[in-house]
């Protein structure tokens, strides 16, 4: 006669093959086969495939466990990306900062008298000799790196000839680079600057005519137009002004360029 513990044992492995069926084809064959032979065969196919569907449900957990981890990791590199374009947002915002404060220098030297003009004019024929004899910074061959540097020049250390050299050479050296339009937005501004306008509407010209869809298009645009006003040539201005209000209807440099038109 059967034992109670073998009876008990029984019906549980009947429940679990009942209630949890995630056993795999084998199992499932075995489950078939428990009708036959004697009971104690019975009682060890059935121990048998318990044991086959607590192992799945093992490595079933196990999987969970590492795809949970897997996505704690995708996770925390998503933030980490994010920071870091973040931290790109916000140089770049620095750098457009600078560009317009030099901007409003300029524009201030450019409200002075015939004599500071006369002045200035010395100046830049001066710093022209100066600017031709600096030799750029070594580059590194790293046009992020190359690029900072030159920067560098304009922001930290104050040297604008050196910084027009350097960034001449970095728009030759890599013509490929996302940041070939804020270098050359960079040297329309250092030109324009010393007073060299010609040069200063070329690079600005560069900027909308190869990077249409930069943010500094418009600026570069409407400061071409500013350049011809300057130079006295009104029906140039005009035309380069009307453009920026329609190839950039909805820019700031826009409205800028609706008031110049006003004046004209």
């Amino acid at each position: 006669m059967m034992s109670n513990f073998r009876l008990h044992l029984l019906s549980l492995s009947l429940l679990v093959g009942l209630v949890a069926p995630l056993g795999a084809a084998n199992a499932q064959a075995s489950i078939s086969s428990v009708g036959s032979g004697s009971v104690e065969d019975r009682v060890t196919t059935l121990e048998r495939i318990s044991n086959a569907q607590a192992q799945l449900l093992q490595q079933l957990q196990q999987q969970m466990s590492d795809n949970q981890s897997d996505i704690d990791s995708l996770r925390g590199q998503i933030q980490q990306n994010s920071y870091q374009l973040n931290q790109v947002i916000e140089r770049q915002k620095q750098l457009y900062q600078q560009i317009d404060s030099l901007s409003s220098g300029s524009n201030g030297a450019q409200a002075s008298g015939g004599a500071d003009a006369a002045a200035a004019g010395a100046a830049a024929s001066a710093d022209s000799g100066s600017s031709a004899s600096s030799a750029a910074p070594a580059q590194t061959g790293d046009a992020n790196t190359d690029y900072n540097a030159a920067v560098a020049l304009i922001l930290e250390k104050k040297q604008y000839d050196q910084a027009i050299t350097a960034l001449q050479a970095w728009v030759k050296k890599y013509p490929d680079s996302t940041y070939q339009p804020n270098a050359n937005y960079w040297l329309g501004q250092l030109f324009y600057n010393k007073g060299k306008k010609d040069d200063s509407a070329y690079y600005f010209a560069t900027v909308v005519k190869n990077y249409a869809k930069s943010p500094k298009a418009p600026e570069a645009l409407f400061k071409v137009g500013v350049i011809m006003q300057e130079k006295n040539d009104t029906a140039k201005a005009k035309a380069v002004f009307q453009q920026v209000i329609k190839q950039f209807p909805n820019s700031d440099s826009a409205k800028q360029a609706q008031k110049r038109l006003a004046g004209l």
